[in-house]
């Protein structure tokens, strides 16, 4: 096939929508393979920071993305190039509305911004994570009125996106890549589009069974942390520390999983993902009370640990109202600037309607991003044991590597801990 002959010389040009978490490191490593790479983003700030060599993205880097630049890499905001590239690979959001809906409209209108431009010979392939029916109800379905013939004129397949930021154990080049075809042309596309370019390449039978996949594996760890969030609380008004029970099960070889509870949860995938499966499966008449008893627990910890807050300073005869809060830690999870779905936020935004005085510390986000849902116009703090002494509490939600953990004991009145940081009993220290 003369697709797969252009893919396996790398003379094929492989076009990335959408320049984020997912799109840029994707993008880099076909680049590093030698693939000629052409970036699209509707954000023409990014686009011009990325040719500039300029990533955005803490974990990432500005020196790849410049290596990249000089290599050739290129991104657009202009829609018209879609046909240059002989890959166009999906990478764009799918959050929730505000019913907590699946919200396809970036994939959608993506879809409406590249469909013009489609021709023979190139392959599909929808990244961003969605429920099972979406690539052949979004993207097949335009492909063909066209006029253009899935399996034969162009190739079109699903292949769920992994990323982990700032995971430093596994890449985008180590961590296996599962794909389905809408036809087993196909399939033999897909395996040979990413087979270039990451050590192993997981196919299976279908698009569905590839969305399905995505679900399962984010819908494994919503639940598991709902189950260890409501035995954090199960054990907090029993006494017990649940961090040393999960670390003593841990040490079980066998049939055990350590999670760990938190303030919620964040990131891209955990805290929507299962939403999606849930929506889809009332189209079959099915009710998944698991997934969504786990969702409504996991949803439900901002209020615990602002509650933990709360109860902690009426003990010391102060009201929230008026208190100097500190929030330590604002991205999603330790050592990475992701915001994306932070349970921080959330407490952030239930310090603040209480009336507190706010203030936060990350040394990853020095300043609070621009967010669809929450607008706060602050700047990290830096720490001093001078200016911990200063606030009435500090709220630890990410447990980030770069704090002093012993100084800010040292020095903070109070410490609110979701993260499970001070393991020993101290007066200063509550546990949330």
């Amino acid at each position: 096939m003369k697709l797969i002959e252009k893919i396996d010389t790398k003379a094929a040009v492989i076009g990335i929508i959408g320049l984020g978490y997912v799109g840029q490191p994707l993008a880099l490593r076909f680049a590093e393979m030698g693939f000629s790479v052409l970036g699209f983003d509707i954000d023409e700030h990014k686009v011009r920071e990325i040719n500039a060599g300029r990533s955005g993205i803490e974990h990432i880097g500005d020196a790849r993305i410049a290596r990249a630049v000089e290599q050739g890499f290129e991104a657009t905001a202009d829609w018209t190039r879609v046909g240059e590239a002989d890959a166009l690979i999906i990478c764009v959001p799918t959050p929730l509305n505000k019913y907590r809906e699946p919200d396809l409209s970036f994939i959608v209108s993506t879809l409406d911004a590249v469909s013009p431009h489609l021709r023979d010979g190139q392959v599909i392939s929808l990244e961003s994570t969605t429920y099972p029916g979406t690539t052949e109800e979004e993207i097949v379905t335009r492909v063909e009125a066209r006029g253009l013939t899935v399996g034969r004129d162009v190739f079109v397949v699903y292949s769920p996106e992994r990323e982990d930021p700032g995971n430093a154990h596994f890449t985008t080049q180590t961590i296996p890549k599962v794909v389905g075809g809408h036809t087993p042309a196909c399939l033999d596309v897909g395996q040979a589009l990413y087979g270039g370019v990451i050590e192993q390449v997981v196919p299976v039978s279908s698009t569905r069974a590839a969305e399905m996949t995505k679900l399962l594996e984010n819908i494994h760890r919503s639940v598991n942390i709902g189950l260890v969030n409501e035995m954090k609380i199960v054990a907090d008004k029993m006494g017990i520390d649940l961090f040393e029970v999960i670390d003593a099960a841990a040490t079980k070889p066998f049939g055990f999983t350590a999670y760990y509870p938190g303030p919620g949860l964040g990131g891209h995938c955990i805290p929507i993902d299962p939403f999606y499966l849930t929506w889809k499966a009332r189209q079959y008449g099915l009710h998944t009370r698991f997934i969504e008893l786990s969702g409504e627990i996991n949803r439900a910890m901002p209020e615990y640990v602002f509650g933990k807050l709360v109860h902690a300073l009426n003990e010391r005869k102060k009201a929230l109202n008026g208190s100097r809060i500190l929030v330590l830690g604002i991205a999603y999870k330790k050592n990475v600037d992701d915001m994306r779905e932070s349970p921080s936020v959330a407490i952030m935004e239930l310090i603040r309607s209480a009336g507190a005085e706010l203030a936060y510390c990350d040394p990853h986000v020095p300043v609070f991003p621009k967010m669809r849902e929450h607008k706060f116009d602050l700047s990290s703090l830096a720490l001093s044991p001078e200016m911990l002494a200063e606030f009435d509490a500090v709220v630890l939600t990410t447990d980030h590597a770069k704090f002093d953990y012993e100084m800010i004991r040292t020095h903070a009145p109070l410490i609110i801990d979701s993260r499970g940081v001070y393991r020993d009993a101290a007066e200063n220290i509550v546990k949330a």
